[in-house]
């Protein structure tokens, strides 16, 4: 399996590098203050990076929430257990009298 998965990465690399030589005439970037001259293919590997790295931040906040939940859940189905564990180990007092 992990040989396997070495010839995707290296497929996938292979594919990367030509589609870099293929696209690696300059395009100008206007932004707010300046211009530059960069490859296309570098552009598009920022922009990926860009894009990426905010998804991670936008998805950062629901994990930590969805963790912080599950640790407080953890923690309370232990209590719970303790608590039937007690309950389970107390004599049963009988109230009422047989003839």
């Amino acid at each position: 399996m992990r040989i396997f998965s070495y010839i995707i990465l290296l497929i996938v690399m292979l594919l990367g590098l030509t589609f870099a030589g293929l696209n690696a005439k300059p395009v100008v970037l206007n932004y707010y203050v300046g211009t530059t001259s960069i490859s296309l293919s570098l552009l598009l590997v920022l922009c990926l990076g860009l894009g990426m790295f905010i998804g991670v931040l936008v998805m950062l906040a629901p994990i930590c929430r969805s963790k912080q939940k599950n640790r407080r859940l953890t923690h309370r189905v232990t209590e719970v257990e303790q608590e039937l564990e007690n309950l389970r180990s107390l004599p049963i007092k009988d109230s009422h009298k047989y003839a």
